[in-house]
């Protein structure tokens, strides 16, 4: 009798230790490989960039010699040949002020239009918003060719202007049918209240309403501002002078020269052109996800 209590005894203590075995290794294999493999591809291009943004021309030509995935001899001259012998600095502050212009009047139009649409109820507002949002799904390269003619008449040819009042045909419809949604998940009664008070639906608008879709419209702005620093179609089309040029299409057409590839500074360009993109994302991510889940609850 006492053997076997004592075997119970054993298996029963090796019972936790084979279950948290079992359990660790289970959550090995189903969170922290994939999550590891996902962050591996996700970084690999930003680190393929940094280190060729370092690298001499003699370690870029010649792979047999020397390590493709590390450096040996670091060097800034492509950063310093992007930064001092190029207009980088001069396309960097074009995209940024087409992307900020864009994202603003893209935003101002599509909360009026996503306000009117949700809160209004007027007849057949349900239809006008998907026709809105299809109006998103039609391809730019099928309208570039009409807009470019209206940029032409409007004398705005070669203008960062032109890209400005051209991005919100692609930015509004999806940001339009992003603040439909997060207006619908406001509670109505905090209108109806500010309505029996006397409230005009503007000072209703930007009283209310707004303060509480801050989150999503934050998300709206960040989506709008990563298209508009990103697009190229556009840029490559009404824009033809270099010193005009977005990053995008600069550092493609500037930096290369027949079939003579700068990688180095190709990949300095990308590397110093991203830096907005995530360092917006980072000062907003808070914001971004609290969208994601959800506005304010009844």
């Amino acid at each position: 009798m006492t053997d076997v209590a004592a075997q119970s005894t054993n298996a029963a203590s090796a019972t936790p230790d084979t279950m948290a075995w079992d359990s660790r290794a289970r959550r090995v294999m189903m969170i922290y490989l994939p999550l590891a493999c996902f962050v591996l591809i996700l970084l690999f291009p930003f680190y393929w960039m940094a280190i060729t943004s370092f690298k001499p021309n003699a370690e870029l030509l010649n792979y047999k010699q020397h390590n493709p995935f590390w450096i040996s001899s670091p060097t800034l001259a492509h950063i310093k040949h992007l930064l001092f012998d190029t207009a980088y600095p001069t396309w960097l502050k074009t995209t940024m002020f087409v992307a900020i212009g864009s994202t603003f009047l893209s935003l101002f139009a599509s909360t009026l239009a996503a306000y009117a649409i949700e809160r209004l109820r007027f007849r057949g507002s349900p239809y006008v918003g998907l026709g809105i949002y299809l109006a998103y799904l039609v391809p730019p390269s099928i309208l570039f060719i009409p807009l470019a003619t209206v940029i032409v008449q409007f004398g705005l040819f070669d203008s960062p202007m032109a890209l400005i009042l051209v991005y919100p045909t692609f930015l509004v419809p999806f940001c339009t049918w992003l603040l439909i949604g997060y207006f619908k998940s406001i509670p109505y009664e905090l209108e109806e209240c500010a309505l029996v008070d006397g409230a005009t639906r503007l000072q209703i608008l930007r009283r209310i309403t707004l303060p509480l879709a801050v989150p999503g419209l934050i998300s709206a702005g960040i989506f709008s501002f990563t298209l508009s620093w990103n697009e190229f179609i556009y840029a490559l089309a009404f824009i033809q002078s270099g010193a005009n040029k977005t990053v995008p299409v600069a550092i493609l057409t500037e930096l290369v020269t027949g079939d003579v590839y700068q990688w180095g500074a190709l990949m300095a360009g990308s590397l110093l052109g991203s830096l907005p993109v995530a360092l917006f994302y980072s000062l907003f991510v808070d914001y971004y996800v609290s969208s994601l889940t959800g506005a304010v609850k009844e």
